[in-house]
Parts: structure tokens; C-alpha cells; sequence
């Protein structure tokens, strides 16, 4: 539209506040069903979270596990819900994910440039419960050169990690890079991941990656139907008219803008990470916005416009949670991998583990805060690990064997200490505890069996193991001096909880009712995945699913 910016005013079908991966989803759906469709982004960046992400996207019965002879049932899937999630979302709900993820992604697939690959053996996150799956349900979306969107590359959200110029992998490739340091297929796949560096450079091409991948397929696929975007524009207010919303009126570029909807409005404009407000008032303490690597413009601006709406909230106390370190200088570190890397681990302010390190990063924070008291602190806790990890896997952005940086040492990120007892002085642990722990630790390393919490029993701890290391690829020593010390705290993804939905994503109130003419999906609702997170990409899949529900159910092609 030629005169966009001139628009005080707007009528279309359905209004989609908010450009992750659900309200991508949404629109396109929308779309292509004879709606149309208009979204809007607050900040000046589309993509939202998704963008900034690892882009995994967790989808039950999926054609990539078929094509790989991993068999799946949506009984099995749905029986996995019920061990994991429980009775914290509802059952029709979970069983809805299950029917239509698939069905999604093949969507996607079929009618955007998107296109996706399997991740073997990237376990669901609790694969020994009922209808787990070893080898996992999750896929990635492929390289994707952010060439083909023209002037609209500049405006797509950055990761929260930005990459050198030309550096692009696939998260299955950084999973084997990770032991570049151990075994040959960490070798061959870094060097092929350089010799993609290499030509990338040569061929000027801007290959995106993980997240942005996912989302720049997508922003494509709405450019090549001309559907209008519109950045720098703030969800004010809900439109409200005889019980039914009607539109939204915005702020746009600094003027008041109303955007009515015939059929609907659709809420995907994330959580409230970077509200400090609302995290004193809903979350667990000790918690602030500077852990969250959550993009800025979640703020719960939609949860507060919904509740104001009539709408009933749940799940506010959680967050897609992950051990998180806080380097000088960038980003806060959401650690993954490393905390399956043999010779790591993580002890509280007694200087005691209390938790398998390996575990979903999410059931790990939650440990934190569950052990949590005045005297014996959580949040913070430390991990601790030796030379011998540092000489063999990545911390962070530390490539293995690269020194430690000065600005690291001198701003305290990183402690380092020739003794346990001078690292535990540095730490503020006890110096008695903190050496027991590892020495206890270490017997366990040795025999290969966590007496304590059962650190490498379960497939998706062995994920991120190193395979040359035995008995346990997740377990070894620490006894290779100098020691190193880092606090930890619980960062996030982006919370999770929000207005409540059924299962076409229409938004409920407190008696149940249904607030006529509005859908919520993604990070402000509130979780089909309930309190926990069942497998890599859970998150994305979740807010792109019912993204497709809400558009089909808008359009009356609900199944």
C-alpha cells in the first residue's frame, strides 16, 4: 500500500499483533484462505523471539521422522504429553498440538521457501517416560539466503549470538562441532562448516541460520503475496465492542492508529521477560529482564490488553528457563550443550551440586529455585569446571584451548584459581564442601554411575556427551588445575505463561466463556506445554501450531 504511513485507519479481516514464528504462520494461513490480513510488529525488527532462537521446532509425527524410519504414532505423542505436561494444560489442548503440528509444518513447507530437515538423535527431553522418543521429534529449518528478501534483511531481528561474517551451521552441525576437539566427525564437520564460510564470502551470499531461517522463509513467502508488515507499531488497546473485539488501536511511528478486524484479531507478541513489573509481581524471586535473552519488545503489552479484555491468565509464574551466565559485553549466555560436556558441573552457595547438570534446561532452573533459600543462595549457584574442559569444549563463546580473555578475568565473569580452596575463596563457597562435592563427583565420574542425580543416564543427557569419553560421555574428573568458577543464573527464553486458550486458540475467561473475535498463541498464552518442556523446540512448534489452528478456525476450516 502506497500510503501506509498516511493510515490512521484500517479495516481487514484479521489483525496479527506480533511477527514470530506464530504470527508468521497465522497470517500466511489467513491469507491463503481468502482473509485478509494485516500484521503488525511493535519494534523495528520482525521475528520476534523466534528469530533470535536455535529455530528447533518440536512436531510429533512429522514427515522428516518418517523418512528416517523413526515410527511415531499421535496415540504415542499424546500419551508423552500426558507423562510430561499433565494435567497444567489442558487435554484437548495437548491433543490438538499432536493432530496438527505435522499437518503445519507439511503446510509450510508446501507453500513458503521454508524447508526443513530431521535432527536425529536430538532426544526428546524426558524420552525414558511414556511414549518418549530416543531419537526425537524435532526439526530445523534449513540455511536460507537472506538475499532473496531484499531491503527487508535489514529489518529482520538479530540473534541473540551474532555470528561472523559468512559463519552458518545448522544446529545438528553445532552439536558435532562441539567436540571438534574429540573425534573426527567434529573435525569433518568443522571443516565443512569452513569451507561453507569460505564460499559464502566468495559468493557474497547472506545465509541465515537456526531461528532466522525459520522466520526469513516465511517473511518471503508474505512478500511474495504482498501482505503488509508494519514495524514501529504498539498494541495499545483492544477494541471491544457488544462483548466482541473488533481491532486494536495502535501506536504507530508516534500517531494513534485503529485497526479494525471483520473476523478477528490474533495476539502472538510474546511474554513479559522485559516487564521487571510484572516479573516481581508473577515470578519467583530472585528474577530481573537482564537474563532473559527474550527479544526487547516482550513486555506483555497483549497479556495486559487481554486481561483487560475479560481474559483469565495462567502459567504466569514459568518461563521457557535455562542456566544462563552473563559475559561483559554481550548477551546473556543461555547454556545448552556445555552442561552435558564431561567435567562440568554446578554447586550451590554450600559449594554442593544438587541437580543432574544435564538435564532440560528448563527442569534445571526450576531446581534451582526449588532449592533456593536465604541461607543456602541458588540464584545465583556456580558451575565449576578444570583445564582439561577448557582444553577440549566450547564455554560460551570460548572456543576450546583459547585463553581466557583478560576482560573476563578482571570483570569476574570467569574466576580462575591454581587450588579449590583459592577458587572456592573466590567463589564464596566453603572451601571443605566445595572439594568434597568434587571429590564425590569425581568417584562417580570414574565409575560412571551419578549415585546423586543420575547425570548421564537418560538419552538426551548423551546428546551433548562426548562420545570418546567413558564410562559416561557426560561425566569426568575435575582435577586438571587451573580451576574456573562462573555464576549462574535463571535466564530464560521468554516466559510462558499468558491468557488462557482452548484448543482453536480462542481466548477464555475465568468461567470458561469464550471472548468472542480474539485467538492468542505463542508466549502470551499460556503454555500447551504446562510447566515443563517436553522436547528441543517446543516453544517455536507450540506458537506455530496453534498459529495454523487459529487462522483455519478464523476461517471456518477447523479440524
Amino acid at each position: 500500500m502506497a500510503n501506509e504511513r498516511d493510515m490512521k485507519d484500517m479495516i481487514t479481516d484479521v489483525v496479527v499483533v506480533g511477527s514470530g514464528g506464530g504470527g508468521m504462520v497465522a497470517a500466511l494461513v489467513a491469507n491463503d484462505l481468502g482473509l485478509k490480513t494485516l500484521m503488525s510488529e511493535k519494534t523495528g525488527y520482525y521475528g520476534g523471539s523466534t528469530a533470535r532462537s536455535g529455530g528447533g521446532i518440536w512436531v510429533p509425527c512429522n514427515y522428516l521422522m518418517k523418512q528416517a524410519g523413526v515410527a511415531d504414532t499421535t496415540e504415542e505423542a499424546c500419551t508423552y504429553l500426558r507423562s510430561t505436561v499433565g494435567d497444567r494444560s489442558p487435554r484437548a489442548s495437548q491433543e490438538a498440538y499432536v493432530r496438527n503440528a505435522a499437518t503445519m509444518i507439511d503446510w509450510v513447507r508446501e507453500n513458503t521457501p521454508t524447508r526443513f530437515s530431521y535432527m536425529p538423535g536430538y532426544a526428546d527431553y524426558y524420552p525414558e517416560l511414556p511414549g518418549g522418543k530416543p531419537q526425537g521429534r524435532a526439526i530445523e529449518a534449513d540455511l536460507f539466503d537472506g538475499r532473496q528478501l531484499g531491503e527487508d534483511l535489514a529489518t529482520l531481528r538479530a540473534p541473540y549470538i551474532e555470528m561472523p561474517g559468512g559463519l552458518a551451521f545448522r544446529a545438528r552441525e553445532f552439536q558435532k562441532i562441539g567436540m571438534v576437539m574429540r573425534t573426527w566427525e567434529g573435525k569433518a564437520t568443522a571443516m565443512r562448516v569452513g569451507a561453507r564460510v569460505a564460499m559464502n564470502r566468495f559468493t557474497r551470499k547472506k545465509l541465515l541460520m537456526m531461528g532466522q531461517s525459520l522466520i526469513g522463509g516465511m517473511r518471503l513467502g508474505m512478500k511474495q503475496r504482498n501482505m503488509p508488515l508494519w514495524l514501529n507499531t504498539s498494541l495499545k488497546e483492544l477494541i471491544v465492542e457488544n462483548g466482541r473485539v473488533a481491532g486494536v488501536i495502535a501506536e504507530r511511528d508516534g500517531q494513534t492508529v485503529t485497526l479494525r478486524a471483520r473476523r478477528a484479531v490474533i495476539l502472538a507478541a510474546g511474554g513479559f521477560e522485559h516487564n521487571a513489573e510484572m516479573r516481581r509481581q508473577y515470578q519467583r524471586q530472585p528474577i530481573t529482564t537482564e537474563w532473559t535473552v527474550g527479544s526487547e519488545g516482550n513486555t506483555g503489552d497483549a497479556i495486559q490488553a487481554g486481561m483487560r479484555a475479560g481474559a483469565a491468565i495462567d502459567l504466569m509464574d514459568e518461563a521457557w528457563w535455562g542456566p544462563t551466565t552473563l559475559p561483559p559485553g554481550r548477551a546473556p549466555a543461555f547454556h545448552v550443550g556445555e552442561r552435558s560436556h564431561p567435567g562440568i558441573i554446578m554447586v550451590n552457595q554450600r559449594g554442593e551440586r544438587f541437580t543432574n547438570e544435564a538435564a532440560s534446561y528448563v527442569q534445571v532452573v526450576q531446581e534451582m529455585y526449588r532449592h533456593h533459600t536465604a541461607d543456602n543462595a541458588h540464584v545465583p549457584c556456580h558451575f565449576v569446571f578444570d583445564q582439561r574442559f577448557r582444553d577440549n569444549y566450547l564455554f560460551a563463546d570460548l572456543p576450546p584451548r583459547q585463553p581466557v580473555p583478560g576482560r573476563y578475568l578482571k570483570n569476574g565473569y570467569i574466576r580462575r584459581a591454581d587450588t579449590l580452596d583459592e577458587l572456592a575463596a573466590q567463589l564464596g563457597v566453603p572451601a571443605a564442601n566445595l572439594k568434597a562435592t568434587i571429590a564425590r563427583y569425581n568417584d562417580f565420574a570414574r565409575s560412571g554411575k551419578d549415585a546423586d542425580f543420575h547425570r548421564g543416564d537418560s538419552a538426551y543427557d548423551r546428546y551433548y556427551g562426548d562420545p570418546t569419553v567413558k564410562p559416561n560421555p557426560t561425566m569426568a574428573p575435575i582435577e586438571k588445575p587451573p580451576f574456573y568458577g562462573v555464576k549462574v543464573v535463571a535466564g530464560d527464553l521468554g516466559t510462558k505463561g499468558g491468557l488462557m486458550i482452548d484448543e482453536y486458540a480462542r481466548v477464555k475467561r475465568a468461567d470458561g466463556s469464550l471472548i468472542d473475535g480474539l485467538y492468542c498463541v505463542g508466549n502470551n498464552s499460556a503454555s500447551v506445554m504446562g510447566a515443563t518442556y517436553p522436547g528441543p523446540g517446543c516453544t517455536i512448534g507450540s506458537t506455530m501450531t496453534f498459529g495454523y489452528i487459529a487462522a483455519r478456525h478464523i476461517a471456518g476450516r477447523a479440524t
